[in-house]
């Protein structure tokens, strides 16, 4: 073969190879279709925070992955009822539901660590404990037996105490009232003689104006005032003993989840993240001002629980966690065994840090404008 012949078969391959690419190039790209999510919630429409935020979080997830995966929102009742909303995610009724863990308690008792626990964690140790201290990865074991994945969503911080019809001077005051409060704090007002029910956010007002109940703890100035708690009931009690904060969750179907492309994955994690600092915010930023409110215009009578109901709650507390340290179940004496490992770890941060400054500030600062 001649030089030449030879570059002459080397110029043809290389056209023809050319010519391949151009028209592979030309193939029309076919794109994965677009998908679309139902989100199904605990809370009303458009409720302050909560029923907010959950829309929020859709339109964010919606607008980060460029309409690919597009949330489709249910609130409370329009899909499933408000407590139902794991089930259904369970089930493949929603691909997502927006709530808060203690709500699915009947599921497992380890349910309950992952949004409050009374006499706990803060909301800042908590998300300590989840993202450095393995709660995260708790929580996928929990979760794993129902074919469910978590994402925090959210975090009220501390809340209050709860609305009653009458004050509260002593622990006599608590036998036989009918008491809306859910989760572990349920059970602790249970141990102090309360009846105890938990119903969702849009059925609260009802009962309490019916006079099925006889006292409420919801979330905090900003919820409760949307909820029109003090049109009926004077005297709010703060802080709440039994839930130091309130986590909030986006659960997502786990198979459904892992089939998504690894960057819509990424946007719903990366998503959730993003919602759960302004949660924190939107809270902070309004439960004064609600709170102000309240006080100002509408005649509400703020309080500290005594003394003695504060030392029985926590004696009923650590009754509570020791049956959840001895627990049948293993995952929940698991979570329940790190939970209190890394609360007395934790803790020391808030109270040689955090507490002496918010005294001292309390004590000394005090502003003319």
């Amino acid at each position: 073969m001649t030089l030449d012949t030879g570059k002459r078969r080397f110029m043809k391959t290389a056209v023809a190879g050319a010519g391949a690419a151009v028209a592979a190039m030309s193939l029309p790209v076919i794109a994965a279709p677009n998908i679309t999510w139902r989100m199904v919630t605990a809370w009303p429409k458009n409720f302050p925070g909560l029923g907010v935020g959950a829309q929020r979080l859709a339109d964010r997830i919606t607008a980060m992955s460029g309409g690919r995966l597009t949330i489709k929102v249910y609130s409370a009742g329009e899909l499933v009822p408000a407590l139902q909303a794991f089930d259904a995610v369970i089930e493949g009724a929603a691909e997502m539901c927006h709530g808060t863990p203690y709500y699915w308690q009947n599921k497992s008792q380890g349910t309950n660590f992952f949004t409050g626990v009374p006499y706990g964690m803060t909301s800042g140790e908590f998300a300590a404990w989840m993202r450095y201290h393995g709660g995260q990865e708790l929580w996928d074991k929990l979760y794993d037996q129902f074919g469910v994945k978590g994402f925090l969503a959210g975090d009220t911080s501390a809340q209050s105490g709860g609305w009653f019809r009458k004050p509260i001077a002593s622990l006599d005051d608590l036998k036989g009232i009918n008491f809306r409060t859910p989760g572990l704090g349920g059970q602790v007002w249970q141990k102090l003689g309360a009846n105890v029910v938990n119903l969702a956010a849009g059925d609260i007002y009802t009962a309490l104006q019916s006079g099925a109940l006889d006292a409420v703890e919801f979330v905090g100035p900003y919820n409760d005032q949307a909820l029109g708690f003090h049109q009926i009931c004077k005297n709010y009690y703060l802080p709440s003993f039994i839930e130091p904060g309130m986590a909030i969750e986006l659960a997502v179907n786990k198979d459904k989840f892992l089939a998504l492309p690894k960057d819509l994955q990424a946007i719903v994690e990366i998503a959730c993240q993003a919602e759960y600092e302004q949660v924190a915010a939107d809270y902070y930023a309004n439960d004064p001002l609600a709170l102000k409110n309240l006080v100002d215009k509408h005649g509400v009578e703020l309080h500290e629980f005594p003394e003695d109901i504060l030392e029985a709650g926590a004696k009923a507390a650590m009754e509570i966690m020791q049956g959840l340290l001895e627990h049948k179940d293993g995952i929940t004496r698991e979570i329940a065994q790190s939970y209190v490992k890394n609360l007395e770890l934790l803790r020391s941060k808030t109270d040689l840090f955090d507490l002496p400054y918010a005294q001292a500030r309390r004590k000394y600062i005090k502003y003319k404008l």
